[in-house]
């Protein structure tokens, strides 16, 4: 069974569809949050993940805006999330509103978390992954770092698919996963997609220049 994984889409449409063009053939997705913040298409986003039915975890910003709170957001980030608290619709806001912290899938096998099992906003980098992190479940997925890696133990495997609509660990191109539930294995994928294209969206929408221009670092 193969299962497409994403996180940390950030309402950057372009990448998102770029991730999904990219994508082989699977027989599921899931997304360990971060639906919106940052990007101009937080509505967009949310519409895509949506009628897919992907099961979904709650991510920072995504709490933010459902609650409206920002305050200990960075300037980028309190831009993103204002932003999307107007740009959403009812229905999508309802959708966002109901995002569980956690969800274990697949019969049990895959567990979706946003920043750690014990705290969905702890930040959870690569050097602090461990078989301890597992349960009962067979992969665990995190987000929040928006740094694409993973490692397999006897336990299982802990992955990070990285993030869709902004990479923070160097390299520009929108990065997803693919998890393999029958030999539990991971392919991280990595896919180019239209920066400039962001850049400008970001300036007419009145957001930070620099949510636009840190995309062609990865950081």
């Amino acid at each position: 069974m193969q299962v497409g994984v994403v996180s940390d889409i950030h309402a950057n449409r372009v990448a998102l569809d770029a991730v999904f063009e990219d994508m082989p053939p699977v027989d599921g997705l899931v997304c360990a949050g971060d639906v919106v913040g940052y990007n101009p298409w937080p509505g967009d986003c949310v519409d895509r993940v949506r009628e897919r039915e992907i099961p979904t975890v709650m991510g920072n910003h995504d709490r933010a805006v459902a609650s409206g709170t920002a305050f200990a957001f960075n300037g980028m980030a309190r831009a993103g999330v204002e932003y999307a608290r107007e740009a959403l619709i009812d229905d999508q806001q309802d959708w966002l509103d109901s995002l569980p912290d956690e969800r274990t899938v697949f019969d049990g096998q895959v567990k979706i978390v946003h920043g750690h099992p014990d705290d969905p906003d702890r930040y959870t980098y690569p050097d602090l992954f461990g078989a301890e992190l597992l349960d009962d479940e067979d992969v665990l997925v995190l987000g929040h770092t928006h740094v694409q890696h993973h490692e397999t133990y006897d336990a299982g495997i802990v992955m990070n698919p990285g993030s869709v609509g902004q990479p923070r660990d160097g390299d520009p191109r929108a990065a997803y996963a693919i998890l393999d539930l029958d030999e539990l294995t991971v392919e991280e994928r990595r896919v180019g997609y239209e920066i400039e294209r962001v850049e400008r969206a970001v300036t007419e929408a009145g957001l930070p220049e620099e949510i636009g221009t840190r995309l062609r670092k990865g950081r």
